[in-house]
């Protein structure tokens, strides 16, 4: 019980450090001025990281052994440039009022893009590192996701406040060049 109460809270205290500032929590803050619908938002972000988090210890290994290194570099370099692109498009709706809601929802569009983004992020590597440390991976498992959702709730709350403040436009300039400069970082090896 020790280890797995030590495995939850190194784990937690961890992954909430590494996500300040990190791409995920720019996504989160991003999302929540987008569709301005916190909760779903905030569930979809939890779920993400529990499924992701949960396989991280299983995938992460044989994925970046069979892509290897070099590919996965280009993969999510290129994906992060691909992003910053996207996020340049405007919404069909004014920059005042909140973008229409996806097709499938608020909830299903987060997890979706929350997962993929998460993928090779340095908080994923930490629950593959953890997980092989401690050998409660429930409490590694338990302890990320507490870390995920301690550093990103601020974010989707902070996001809900910015875009009755800010313009659409001005976050998905910033966002964009954020995920642009990661993109590039990543290309040089720079990128963690």
């Amino acid at each position: 019980m020790h280890d797995a109460l030590q495995a939850l809270f190194v784990s937690s205290g961890v992954v909430a450090l590494a996500e300040i500032g990190d791409k995920t929590q720019l996504l989160a803050l991003l999302l929540a001025a987008r569709w301005r619908k916190p909760l779903p938002i905030i569930l979809g972000i939890l779920v993400a990281t529990v499924l992701n988090h949960a396989l991280a210890g299983a995938v992460g290994a044989w994925l970046a052994a069979l892509i290897g290194a070099q590919a996965m570099r280009w993969i999510l370099g290129i994906s992060f440039l691909a992003m910053a692109l996207w996020i340049l498009v405007p919404d069909k709706a004014d920059d005042g009022a909140a973008a229409a809601e996806p097709r499938h929802g608020v909830f299903l569009a987060t997890l979706v893009a929350f997962f993929l983004v998460e993928m090779g992020d340095k908080t994923q590597v930490a629950t593959v590192a953890l997980a092989a440390k401690y050998a409660s991976l429930w409490a590694v498992v338990a302890g990320t996701t507490l870390g995920m959702m301690l550093a990103n709730v601020p974010a989707v709350l902070l996001g809900e406040a910015a875009a009755k403040s800010l313009p659409l436009g001005v976050v998905r300039g910033v966002a964009a060049v954020m995920f642009g400069v990661l993109g590039v970082l990543v290309l040089f090896g720079m990128g963690g």
